[in-house]
């Protein structure tokens, strides 16, 4: 009987670390009910992990508490990747191929993975993403099987700068290694977009605390893909150093103002004596620098706002009220918050919150790469065996119904006490006198 795999996942985000274990059964059914989160201050800038040893301790009592949960040994894990560097390169690649023989599979890959072998400074490519295929200058859906004389290849590079790869890697020298790397932008948008989405153009944001990350789709195809520096603690740190009050304080004031992208509508109220009014002016400004940034990203990518049908939102600072209708009067385009993947169950209703999207595409998507492995070892309780010594056998059960049993051949063979000699002689004598009678 085929066992249900476990799938552990990590999120390195600059405000917090989340990690999950999925349950994925023989049919491919994958449900998630365990998480674990813990936040932490400054040990990772804009992605990028700076305090290795106390993020390892985090990611430590992170996994030993989903140990926990599902009484098991995890073995392995698969570790989101996002930050600051993190951006596409469009490249090409070509090849001449005979004519007699038909185009494979192999034939793709290995062109694909040849796209990797030019070296960009200070960076590191950590996935690559086929984009068009080409057979004889022709474009094509799919080359496999197809005949011809050269085919083109372009695909985008997702690359990042060596130090955020090195830092992910120094995170796990505690024993517990990483799977595979997974890019999470590229998951999330695999695992919560359409095929609508990426046919009609989309642009997925993920707005988080220090960056935000663009990702843009086109006819079924990766466009583009950025990271921007800017992120929900922006209008946080503007309000702290407007008002002169710490980060928690302005925190608080910009969670508890109800719409704090019009300020004109904010009533004069004042929130840990930081005035509400104050406070929306900061981060009105400041969220639309962040949302002509998004904007200036249609035309980096070559794209104008016709090509893109859709924006869908996500992240902890996406939830900023007003956010969403102030995109859709600024850029024209329709916003939408994202849902979770629809190929997950939630088991838990109280981990089934948008702001644990990024794991959960992890989740879905590592439930696609993990073959036959597991990243789980459950706990097996068995009874001890000790060699070279028989187990007792069980004594019999008690009898429900006891009945009188005879007594020890040793006390039936006693002499007769007194009490019976006498019953005796008194019998004898009385059968005597019955004799008599009858003569």
């Amino acid at each position: 009987m085929e066992k249900n795999q476990y799938i552990v996942a990590l999120e390195i985000g600059s405000s917090k670390i989340v990690g999950a274990i999925a349950e994925k059964t023989p049919a491919g059914f994958l449900s998630v009910k365990h998480l674990q989160e813990e936040k932490h201050i400054n040990s990772v800038r804009y992605g990028i992990v700076q305090n290795v040893e106390n993020i390892k301790s985090i990611i430590n009592r992170i996994l030993k508490n989903l140990e926990g949960m599902v009484d098991g040994r995890i073995t392995q894990v698969y570790m989101g990747v996002s930050g600051r560097s993190l951006h596409s390169i469009m490249s090409e690649v070509k090849r001449s191929v005979g004519t007699t023989e038909p185009i494979t599979s192999e034939l793709i890959e290995r062109i694909i993975h040849d796209a990797t072998s030019t070296p960009i400074r200070n960076h590191e490519t950590v996935d690559v993403v086929p984009c068009a295929y080409f057979v004889d200058k022709v474009k094509t859906p799919n080359p496999v099987g197809q005949f011809g004389s050269s085919i083109k290849i372009d695909v985008n590079l997702i690359v990042a700068k060596q130090q955020l790869m090195l830092n992910l890697n120094r995170l796990m020298t505690f024993g517990i290694p990483v799977k595979d790397f997974i890019v999470t932008p590229l998951a999330v948008g695999k695992h919560i977009l359409n095929d609508s989405d990426r046919e009609l153009g989309c642009m997925l944001v993920d707005m988080g605390a220090e960056t935000t990350t663009v990702t843009i789709y086109k006819n079924q195809a990766l466009v583009y893909l950025n990271t921007l520096p800017l992120g929900g603690r922006n209008l946080t740190r503007d309000i702290m150093t407007g008002k002169n009050v710490l980060e928690e304080t302005a925190e608080n004031v910009k969670k508890n103002i109800n719409n704090p992208l019009d300020p004109n509508h904010v009533s004069m109220v004042v929130i840990e004596d930081v005035n509400a009014r104050d406070a929306a002016n900061f981060i009105s400004a400041r969220t639309g620098e962040i949302i002509a940034n998004i904007n200036q990203q249609l035309a980096n990518a070559g794209v104008s706002t016709k090509d893109i049908q859709s924006i869908v939102l996500i992240g902890g600072s996406a939830h900023l009220g007003g956010l969403q209708l102030k995109m859709t009067d600024e850029l024209k385009i329709k916003v939408r918050m994202g849902q979770n993947p629809i190929s997950i169950n939630i088991m838990n209703g109280e981990i089934n919150r948008m702001e644990y999207i990024e794991v959960f595409s992890l989740l879905a998507e590592a439930a696609e790469r993990i073959g036959d492995e597991t990243c789980v070892e459950l706990n097996r309780y068995e009874d001890p065996t000790f060699e070279g010594h028989q187990p007792l056998e069980p004594k019999p059960a008690p009898n429900p119904n006891p009945t009188r049993t005879s007594r020890p051949t040793e006390k039936t063979n006693k002499k007769p006490g007194w009490i019976k000699n006498l019953t005796d002689r008194f019998n004898r004598l009385m059968t005597d006198e019955e004799e008599d009678d009858e003569q």
